[in-house]
C-alpha cells in the first residue's frame, strides 16, 4: 500500500507508534473516522478539512495520497485543493519537444 511509504501523512500524525506503516494506517483510519467516508462535507468542517489538506499538499503528499487518506476521491480532493487556492503541481514525467531536449543535454 503507497500510503504506508508516504513521510508526508505519517509525520504529520500524533499517534505514538514505532512503525510508519502501522501510524499511517491509524491516521488513515482517523481521518475517514472523522470525516465519514461518502458523507457530504460543507460549511466549516469544509474549510478544516481544505486547511489540513492544504497544508499536507504543500508538504509533499500527493493528491491521490491525500485521497486514499481520507477516503475520498481523487477528484473530490484535487477539487478542495482547487478552492482553498492551493497552488497545484505539474503532473510531472516526460516531456516532449525542443525546450525539453534542449534542457536535457544541458
Amino acid at each position: 500500500m503507497r500510503i504506508a511509504q508516504s513521510p508526508h501523512l505519517v509525520a504529520s500524525t500524533a499517534v505514538p507508534c514505532s512503525r510508519p506503516a502501522e501510524a499511517a494506517a491509524l491516521t488513515r483510519e482517523a481521518m475517514v473516522a472523522e470525516i465519514g467516508k461518502g458523507r457530504r462535507v460543507s460549511g466549516g468542517e469544509r474549510d478544516k478539512l481544505a486547511a489540513d489538506l492544504k497544508k499536507k499538499y504543500a508538504a509533499g503528499a500527493s493528491i491521490r495520497e491525500l485521497a486514499e487518506a481520507t477516503g475520498r476521491s481523487y477528484g473530490f480532493v484535487h477539487r478542495v485543493l482547487s478552492e482553498s487556492g492551493a497552488s497545484l503541481r505539474g503532473r510531472g514525467g516526460a516531456t516532449r519537444g525542443k525546450a525539453a531536449r534542449k534542457k536535457a543535454a544541458s
